[in-house]
């Protein structure tokens, strides 16, 4: 298993909380299934079938928030209220005012939710106390902060914080541009965005492009600025960061996929899979740290 999006927080390094005090935290927020009449249920569900809420690997922690939300869209709400509006007009001989109309959803709505489809989506949180790493695995930042509200709800003075650098990404990687030339350790790829930092939001993406040095210069000196570069780390593992310190679209190159674990114990893969990712990730964590300037103090 692989995270394919790291929205990264900092916990103190080591952090000394156990799987075990974890475990009893999330409990009381264990997720159960959604009832028929509630549109969304969240909770902390089991990592792996049969276990606990925190499942360890080589002191590595790993939990699961599970989401079930019932599809009930507001165009079928309003189609089947328009009807019964029409059929009460015939009864009464006059239309359902605005309150009686908004009171008619609301009926219509309660009446359709046991009956609608049910999607279920999961959040996968890596907690590293060793080296002091919270990630999240999510694409955007609105699905990283549902998993920290609920965390900071179940763990009491959990010490959580943003991971901060001493240098701006942004102006990081337009250096990187500019020079043509990549920090120690890393290469740049052929994904990346440049934007105007003025009113008239210009912006210019390659994608799958080869960056010609004097074309990318004459777009940092129309005012530009990278937002998003797609880099390869030691030559084990390609992703894009962002202007945000994100780092998106995480993927294993064959250097490392040839030495995944090849057991035929599904639970031993998966133990396998996790401790060389989790072993990689937290290096390539702290050499984008170093390569923005280490981590901000103040």
């Amino acid at each position: 298993m692989w995270f394919k999006n790291l929205q990264i927080y900092r916990l103190p390094a080591p952090w000394a909380y156990t799987p075990e005090q974890l475990e009893e935290a999330l409990r009381p927020h264990a997720f159960t299934p959604a009832s028929s009449n509630e549109l969304m249920r969240q909770g902390w569900d089991t990592p792996r079938p049969n276990g606990g809420l925190v499942h360890v690997v080589n002191k590595q922690m790993l939990i699961l928030l599970g989401t079930e939300k019932k599809l009930l869209p507001s165009t079928v709400i309003n189609q089947v209220a328009k009807a019964r509006a029409a059929e009460m007009e015939e009864q009464q001989g006059f239309a359902p005012g605005k309150k009686a109309m908004k009171e008619l959803k609301e009926r219509v709505a309660d009446e359709l939710l046991p009956r609608a489809f049910t999607i279920r989506s999961n959040v996968w949180t890596w907690i590293d106390p060793v080296n002091g790493w919270l990630v999240v695995d999510a694409a955007s930042p609105a699905k990283a902060d549902d998993v920290i509200k609920l965390l900071l709800k179940a763990v009491d003075r959990m010490p959580l914080e943003s991971l901060r650098v001493q240098r701006s990404p942004v102006g990081v990687m337009t250096a990187w541009l500019q020079d043509d030339e990549a920090p120690a350790g890393f290469t740049i790829d052929m994904d990346t965005e440049l934007r105007a930092t003025g009113e008239s939001k210009a912006a210019v993406r390659y994608v799958r492009h080869s960056l010609e040095p004097e074309e990318v210069r004459r777009h940092i000196a129309a005012g530009k600025q990278c937002t998003r570069l797609a880099m390869t780390w030691d030559s084990k593992i390609s992703f894009v960061l962002t202007e945000s310190l994100a780092i998106k679209g995480v993927k294993p190159l064959d250097v490392i996929k040839e030495n995944e674990s090849s057991t035929r114990n599904d639970e031993e893969r998966f133990d396998g899979d996790f401790m060389l990712m989790t072993g990689e990730l937290s290096k390539l964590m702290a050499d984008v740290v170093e390569a923005l300037g280490g981590e901000a103090t103040a």
